[in-house]
């Protein structure tokens, strides 16, 4: 599959299954800057990764913050 998007997996527990929200970044560095940004607030999380999305980007890191793409209609 050739990536449309990266997304950030999550977990909460050392081997359950990932969680995914609805963010969706244009690069795997997106996403990882994203997962850093969230590792140091959300104390619940133990893992997380980035995994290739076949969904539209809808997020971008600007000023180090996940914002959200305006898409035109």
């Amino acid at each position: 599959m050739i990536a449309m998007s990266y997304k950030l997996g999550c977990r909460t527990t050392e081997s359950g299954p990932f969680a995914y929200n609805a963010l969706r970044f244009a690069t795997r560095e997106e996403a990882e800057t994203y997962g850093l940004e969230l590792s140091m607030r959300w104390l619940a999380l133990r893992d997380w990764e980035t995994h290739e999305s076949d969904e539209p980007v809808n997020y971008a890191i600007k000023d180090g913050k996940a914002v959200r793409i305006e898409m035109e209609v």
